[in-house]
């Protein structure tokens, strides 16, 4: 073998790169899983005189640097002399040594591990396997070197997790052979390995592990194991959500106020009190991460919500104002309220005399500007900066003071127990006109005191403290149009910060709680340099982009009731009673694909399931389980008996064992199944009898025969003794149509014989009906769904054809029978009905009250007829409904139909009736329905007014109908305003209707304007006439006002009509302004007010406080234009507001 090596040796000197070695199996067959890194084959630049290899406290300084934020645990160093090189097996260990209570050695490829370079890895020194969760984070270096010349080495360094799994670390390519073994070495005289003999020294150090996730890959990490807690999935985009539930959950005291909402009676999963209660529940208990699926859907979400990101602060207001309605009347009823909302004091207060405006508001979270603000505290003074209105800008107190120089401020009335901080992350850019994201750094601390921000009357008040305790950081790692949300969360009074991203969870250091959701500049990074790849973004920037948007603060003096301890008994019963089922049933599902392959599906048809049947065949095939009707499905063992099977069944029906037998269902060519031929093996399996009667690729189904015990006790089936002559009995099944209640029944079977003439089937009807035996019977042969024929009395059974498992319908003849009160005199006619009988699903029209129904209609059915059925059922004058075709794409009115057009409900429903012909644009299977005050004769005569009521300045709107007569007049449409609003007669007096077009007020509609001369582009606005404008004085003008952003063509919002008063100065304007349209506060401040022109490309004048504006109104084609950004813009990427059903 020395040999061999030798002359390997000798052959990798001549050889070029293709021989090589390639594949250390072919020395050894021992599979060995190694984890690889190949290292760079340049060499550092050296800046400082390099330590002997031999000189192992300053080598160890060289190589293993001090790693940021890192402590370590233990290090130690371990040379291996390495002789006879040549003479060594391919696979090789050093010695074991020590470091950290942990066993360490060696692992040597000395030929390479499938490359032409000696290969060297660190290794656990473990005898056999170490333990399952054994794991050491280590800092190590490996150093191969001349013993002889010291100064000649080659050193390659790694930090790894070793685990159980990953057991070794280190370098493939470690040094090529070639050039240890035949070139000197870094331009030396001498080589690095001689003569077969070299030194490797590893440098171990064992780096501490606060968190359990150094260095960690997460293959087979257990958030449960590891932390005690589960983490949420993702949706799609829903880790923004997942990051405010999970701060919510760890709010104890919030948990414990969802558990007190009653859900008993409502626990859907359409309710999303429920599904939280839930939620919360499997966060609670479950070792796994838990789904939102099921919340998401209870707040009515689709696809488009799920993965779009959503803003957190809405979605959090949203969500607290939909629990504290189910809370009311609740124990927890103030339980919100008394944690998250506090007070805020609106203030104008005079300097040099004692008058003060104010006003007391309550808010459930903060939000405060990054912007411009180094820390928390700037924010919080930023927020109650006093802003001094003097001079020019001096206050009115009115009388007796007058004009005064004023503060005015919000100041803190209260802060919450658990304290909610909206960082403004995000921003407009009135530049870009576009959202961006603030990525400044702005700090915020453990912990700090709430009383500097609170009016002294408040800090007075309260011996409790205001300290607070920073208990969660939600951070937004991104741009404003691409990002990933996660929290840090501190679930205990006195424990550890943790990382909640998605379904992981992981313990956190205060560095990555604080430091590194600050935001702002990354450190050491050069200048015009390019800084570092960021996160869910494209390219690198100097600035971090992840960074803290919200922030949870706790009261220190209220953490023990904030976070008390949320316990079994605090959890719903009926939650986890249904849980418990829930997963009971999944692993029964479970079991049951286990062993599907051990078991069969058989569907049984009873005399039950025929007499339950009201359609065609002996059932239908499409029912649900629990319909009395449907053939039921029994899971059996393969290796069942037909005999056990058998009395199984009969003891279910009430009968004997031996009063029972089944018949093979079988497909007829006319698409129908009827039974074919009864089985008389009892002793085979079920399925031996499938393989034998059954066929291939069907399912198999089984009719169960009643058998009647004779005198004897005994039960003889009719097809037990030959027939004589070939007067076989023949097995049929009889239906009954109930000419006065409209129905059809199954109600049982009876044999016949095959020369008996037709008319002898009549005793057996009438004794099984209880009828006089006299009574006249129609008789009819269900061939198929579309063939119902009439038999002839005088035929035999042979000659009508009929054989084991046929229909045969029968009705009584009633010849007095008045045909104008019944619908189908004739069971053909109710057949017909049957076979194009559809249901239809009829919903309110939108924005109306009512229920959704269903209604089974035949096809065939005229307007009258169908409308007829609806009003039966709403019951309400049929004359007096209207129906409307459904948009397919988007469930919206397509067209409203008229009574008298010439189509059945199939022509109505089928796509071609619409205005595009063959495209299929309304529901096939649906209809809108209005109930009307008046009859739809009356109705078409008259025109739907569609009209938005303005009840609070322009910050409400509602959407109204009013029916006017086509003829009519704009007092007619105010009347009907007041008719469905209750107006008093006062308040119908003053209301007037403004016509509105791109935003703008085209003009306004007097009472004596006909309603036909609205446009129907236009939109109508109705409103009360503001008292001051009914108390103008004659000197007193009126402008228009509209909103636009930036660009006066791009109008928005609710136009308005304002009253002008003579000599009055913008500031003054603003205020009456404000109060008319509700538009206060700092969204008031950034209005800009400008004179537009009505010509199409008018420029906007903008005037300023001091400025007049009945002095600057030239004409009356000015308008007064407000000037700011559009909040309906779709920033967000959003169709719609968010919402929570």
């Amino acid at each position: 073998m020395d040999t061999d090596l030798s002359a390997r040796l000798d052959e990798l000197q001549m050889a070029g790169p293709d021989m090589l070695i390639d594949s250390y199996e072919q020395y050894n067959h021992q599979e060995s899983e190694v984890v690889n890194i190949s290292p760079d084959d340049g060499s550092e630049e050296q800046t400082e005189a390099l330590p002997r290899a031999d000189d192992f406290e300053a080598m160890k300084r060289h190589v293993l640097v001090d790693l940021p934020d890192t402590e370590p645990e233990a290090e130690t160093y371990h040379t291996w002399h390495i002789e006879k090189w040549r003479t060594l097996s391919r696979r090789e260990h050093g010695p074991v040594f020590e470091c950290g209570g942990h066993p360490w050695r060696v692992l040597f490829f000395p030929y390479g591990n499938q490359v032409d370079c000696a290969s060297f890895y660190l290794e656990h020194g473990f005898e056999n396997d170490p333990p399952p969760d054994w794991y050491a984070c280590v800092q190590f270096a490996l150093v191969l070197w001349n013993p002889n010349d010291p100064t000649l080495y080659r050193t390659h360094t790694a930090t790894h997790r070793f685990n159980a799994k990953e057991g070794d670390w280190g370098f493939t390519r470690f040094v090529e052979l070639r050039k240890a073994f035949h070139q000197p070495w870094e331009e030396g005289s001498r080589l690095l390995v001689e003569n077969d003999e070299a030194k490797l020294t590893a440098y171990v150090r064992i780096i501490k592990d606060p968190t359990g996730v150094l260095w960690h890959n997460f293959e087979g990490y257990d958030s449960k194991k590891e932390t005690g807690m589960v983490g949420l999935k993702n949706q799609g985009a829903t880790c923004y959500l997942n990051s405010l539930l999970q701060s919510l959950y760890f709010t104890n005291l919030f948990r414990k106020a969802v558990y007190q909402i009653p859900t008993e009676q409502e626990a859907t999963r359409s309710n999303s009190a429920w599904t939280l209660q839930r939620l919360f529940y499997r966060l609670q208990k479950d070792k796994f991460a838990v789904s939102t699926n099921e919340l998401t859907a209870s707040f009515g979400w689709d696809t488009r919500q799920i993965f779009e990101q959503q803003d957190v602060q809405e979605l959090s207001r949203i969500l607290m104002e939909v629990l504290e309605k189910k809370m009311k009347g609740t124990p927890a009823e103030r339980t919100l309220p008394e944690l998250f909302v506090g007070k805020t004091k609106t203030y104008i207060s005079c300097i040099n005399v004692d008058f003060e405006s104010s006003r007391i508001e309550e808010f459930w979270d903060i939000q405060l500007n990054v912007r411009g603000n180094k820390n928390l505290h700037e924010s919080f003074m930023d927020y109650i900066q006093v802003e001094t209105l003097e001079g020019e800008n001096k206050y009115d107190a009115g009388q007796p003071y007058g004009l005064q120089d004023a503060r005015k401020g919000v100041i803190f009335e209260s802060f919450p127990p658990v304290l909610h901080l909206q960082l403004k992350r995000f921003e407009y850019d009135i530049n870009r006109d576009a959202m961006m994201k603030v990525n400044d750094r702005h700090e915020f601390p453990e912990e700090f005191d709430a009383s500097l921000y609170l009016s002294d009357e408040a800090r007075a008040a309260s011996t409790e403290p205001w300290d607070y305790q920073l208990h969660g950081v939600l951070v937004h790692s991104g741009d404003f149009n691409a990002g990933h949300y996660y929290a840090f969360l501190k679930p205990a009074k006195d424990g550890f910060f943790y990382k909640f991203d998605d379904d992981r969870v992981t313990r956190s250091t205060m560095k990555e709680v604080l430091e590194e959701n600050f935001g702002g500049e990354y450190a050491n990074v050069a200048n015009g340099g390019l800084g570092q790849r960021q996160p869910y973004m494209r390219g690198y920037s100097t600035k971090r982009s992840m960074n803290a948007y919200m922030l949870v603060y706790i009261r220190k003096s209220r953490l023990d009731q904030v976070l008390l301890d949320v316990t079994e008994s605090d959890i719903p019963s009926h939650i986890e009673a249904r849980i418990s089922e829930e997963q009971a049933e999944l692993a029964r599902k479970k079991k049951e694909r286990e062993e599907a392959h051990l078991y069969m599906n058989i569907g049984l048809i009873t005399e039950r399931t025929f007499q339950a049947h009201h359609g065609f065949d002996l059932t239908s095939y499409d029912l649900e389980q629990t319909d009395p009707a449907s053939a039921q499905i029994h899971r059996l063992l393969r290796t069942t008996k037909v005999g056990e099977f058998a009395n199984t069944v009969a003891k279910e029906l009430g009968l004997g064992p031996d009063q029972l037998r089944f018949w093979v269902m079988v497909g007829r060519q006319n698409k129908t199944n009827r039974p074919d031929q009864p089985i008389r093996e009892a002793d085979i399996t079920m399925e031996e009898a499938m393989n034998k009667y059954g066929s291939r690729g069907r399912p198999f189904y089984l009719w169960a025969e009643n058998g009647t015990k004779g005198d004897d006790g005994k039960v003889s089936w009719p097809d037990a003794t030959p027939a004589a002559g070939g007067n076989v009995p023949i097995l049929v099944f009889l239906k009954y149509f109930d000419v006065k209640a409209q129905s059809l029944s199954g109600i049982g079977h009876v044999y016949v014989k095959k020369f008996d003439k037709v008319q002898e089937i009549a005793p057996q009807i009438n004794k099984l009906m209880h009828w006089d035996p006299n009574t006249p019977i129609l008789l009819f042969e269900e061939i198929k769904f579309s063939m119902i024929e009439a038999m002839k009395p005088k035929q035999t059974f042979q000659q009508s054809e009929i054989q084991d498992g046929d229909i045969i319908c029968f009705q009584q003849n009633i010849p007095d029978l008045d045909a104008s009160t019944i619908t189908y005199t004739d069971a053909r006619q109710y057949y017909d009905y049957l076979l194009n009988r559809i249901p239809v699903s009829f919903y309110p029209k939108p924005g109306t009250e009512g229920e959704s129904f269903v209604l089974p209609l035949s096809k065939k059915m005229t307007y009258d007829q169908f409308s007829q059925k609806v009003g039966e059922y709403l019951k309400v004058d049929p004359t007096h409904i209207r129906f409307a075709t459904i948009s397919a794409t988007n469930n919206k009115i397509k067209m409203w139909l008229k009574r008298g057009m010439n189509y059945n409900l199939q022509q109505i429903l089928q796509s071609q009736f619409s205005s595009y012909g063959g495209y299929a644009t309304h529901r096939g299977d649906a209809l809108y329905f209005e109930v009307l005050e008046t009859s739809l004769a009356d109705y078409e005569t008259k025109k739907i007014m569609k009209v938005i009521w303005l009840s609070d300045g322009i910050s409400k709107e509602e959407p109204l109908e009013i029916l006017v007569a086509k003829n009519g007049l704009i007092s007619d449409l105010i009347g009907g305003i007041a008719k469905k609003l209750s107006l008093d007669e006062q308040t119908a007096r003053n209301v007037r209707v403004l016509e509105v077009h791109g935003g703008k007020i085209h003009k306004e509609l007097m009472e004596d304007f006909n309603v036909v001369g609205v446009n129907e582009f236009t939109t109508l606005y109705a409103e009360k006439i503001p008292d001051e404008e009914l108390n103008a004085s004659e000197d007193d003008r009126f402008i228009y006002c509209y909103h636009f952003d930036k660009e006066a063509n791009k109008p928005h919002g609710v136009p308005f009509k304002f009253l002008l008063k003579t000599g009055e100065p913008l500031r003054e304007t603003k205020e009456r302004i404000s109060k008319r349209t509700g538009i206060k506060g700092k969204l008031l401040q950034q209005i800009k007010f400008a004179l537009v022109s009505r010509a199409p490309y008018g420029k906007p004048r903008y005037i300023e406080d001091d400025d007049v504006l009945s002095d600057l109104i030239q004409d009356g084609d000015d308008m007064l234009g407000l000037d700011h950004v559009n909040k309906a813009r779709n920033f967000w990427g959003r169709a719609e507001g968010m919402f929570i059903r």
